[in-house]
């Protein structure tokens, strides 16, 4: 028989397993030296504080800053067909609003069609070879858009620039899980998402100068567009498979010892959810897993937002009163506002450990920032351009937390591959919507299109919340589980985030 002491400690082991793990990965994150001696394998002597600095400024100088470059080029070449249709591509190729607005939808058909099998392909293959094989591709695409003559030539290379883009974005997020842990992961993807917010306001001034050429060598601003923003993408390209390291495992960025050090630590981090390996078994979990469609559900109802503002603030701006060369220049400063903050944000949901709220608030001042936008309409261009600030920071600062959500939550390498595709070829899928929102007879103050926005995200804070908090009753009845409860949810190969021990970080 077994005393009520040993059933009483026995349950106290059970709920309290992930409180230990997430002990031991707090005590890695305080950089002291004996704590970093528990994270290291016996065989390789520890990290001193000095040494894990150092190790850690290697990663992040050698990822973040090269990942957030590649996002900078695909976004750009993404969004610049706003700045083409400010320099006159439709006046010169004779195309149509509807046209237009179609093919500015198409290129998220195609996004949305290869994600999936991209991410599938990235973890097969590796990263360090994918990555650069996807760059090649959408750079050739978009110098190719300079040659289009007609409306057909448009749909047709916006479709194939979805198709070759598609495996950068999730794969880039994925590729980021295998590195660094659960609550750094926030602040690493803010500084690679704020990237597409410097690549509006890059891409705006780049825009301005370009459009100078107007001319030279038989050619229209918009096609020296297409063609000038092309080229470094694909030098990165080239430099991405030299420069970007593999995964921890088996990266020749990193010696034995230090290899050794961030895969225990991330192994840690991961709890029970360890596994590492390509599994069908998990393709299929990320699939049937009623979570990732939620975390769908909810990511779409920001990206219909932030995709129609990436497309048409220059539009919106053009249309406060503002010239065409104007408004490509004062698309800058918004984007500028919504970096910084987009940063800070994460930052500090890494720091507390929280992910619902910190990405809500945002998206609530997103709302009110469309709100404005619409109640300013008689105010002046100065009234409008204060309102699209903060509309267009709330659009992107919620970001990062959305996205680190997420990836916080799915366990096992397979099923996080797949299931961060799929809810983010879903959420791009709001793409399509967002490229139809702002349509010409809704000019210049696009009240339906500024509604529209302001409801999808107030939604989404709803949501938001609500999920938050159905993950924490979860997480309470995982901490409750009576021994046998545990031991029967135990069983069973490949649970990941299934398994009793395992958290969500809400």
């Amino acid at each position: 028989m077994v005393s009520v002491q040993e059933k009483e400690q026995v349950t106290n082991d059970a709920s309290n397993t992930y409180i230990d793990t997430e002990k031991r990965a707090d005590s890695i994150k305080r950089d002291t030296v004996s704590e970093d001696s528990a994270a290291t394998p016996p065989e390789y002597e520890p990290l001193t504080e000095k040494e894990w600095k150092k190790l850690r400024w290697k990663i992040d100088l050698r990822i973040v800053p090269f990942c957030g470059l590649l996002y900078l080029m695909a976004f750009l070449d993404r969004s610049n067909i706003g700045n083409a249709k400010i320099g006159g591509i439709m006046d010169h190729l004779d195309i149509d609003d509807q046209t237009f607005t179609v093919g500015l939808s198409i290129f998220f058909v195609g996004y949305v069609l290869f994600e999936i099998p991209s991410n599938i392909v990235l973890k097969k293959i590796g990263p360090n070879i994918w990555i650069p094989f996807v760059m090649v591709s959408f750079g050739i695409v978009m110098m190719c858009m300079a040659a289009i003559n007609n409306g057909t030539g448009l749909l047709v290379t916006r479709f194939f620039l979805g198709v070759t883009e598609a495996g950068l974005f999730p794969g880039v997020i994925y590729y980021m899980t295998l590195w660094y842990t659960r609550r750094e992961i926030a602040t690493r993807i803010s500084l690679f998402f704020g990237c597409a917010t410097v690549a509006g306001a890059f891409g705006g001034v780049l825009a301005y100068g370009i459009m100078k050429l107007d001319g030279v060598q038989g050619l229209h601003g918009w096609q020296w567009i297409f063609i000038i923003e092309g080229i470094p993408t694909l030098v990165l390209a080239a430099l991405t498979y030299y420069v970007l390291p593999n995964v921890p495992e088996n990266s020749k960025a990193l010696n034995e010892r230090e290899r050794a050090h961030v895969t225990n630590r991330l192994r840690i981090d991961a709890g029970p959810a360890t596994e590492t390996h390509f599994s069908m078994k998990q393709l299929k979990l990320a699939w049937t897993d009623w979570k990732v469609y939620m975390y769908s559900l909810i990511y779409i109802l920001g990206s219909i937002p932030l995709f129609s503002m990436s497309l048409f603030l220059p539009s919106i701006i053009k249309g406060m009163g503002f010239g065409s060369l104007e408004a490509q220049a004062m698309s800058a400063p918004p984007y500028a506002i919504a970096c910084a903050v987009t940063i800070l944000i994460a930052m500090d949901a890494d720091k507390r450990g929280e992910r619902g709220f910190h990405m809500a608030v945002p998206s609530l001042l997103g709302c009110i920032g469309y709100i404005l936008l619409i109640a300013c309409k008689d105010q002046g261009p100065v009234a409008l351009y204060i309102a699209s600030c903060i509309t267009v920071t709330g659009v992107f600062a919620h970001g990062p937390p959305m996205l680190s959500w997420f990836t916080n939550n799915i366990g096992g390498q397979t099923k996080r591959a797949v299931a961060c595709a799929i809810i983010i070829s879903i959420g791009t899928s709001g793409g399509v919507a967002g490229g139809q929102l702002y349509r010409s007879d809704d000019e210049p103050q696009y009240i339906r299109a500024h509604s529209t926005c302001a409801a999808l995200l107030f939604i989404q804070v709803c949501l938001a919340i609500i999920f938050k908090f159905i993950l924490k009753r979860v997480n309470q009845k995982r901490e409750n589980m009576t021994p046998e409860e545990h031991r029967i949810a135990s069983e069973g190969e490949e649970l990941c985030d299934a398994h009793p021990d395992f958290r969500y970080i809400l």
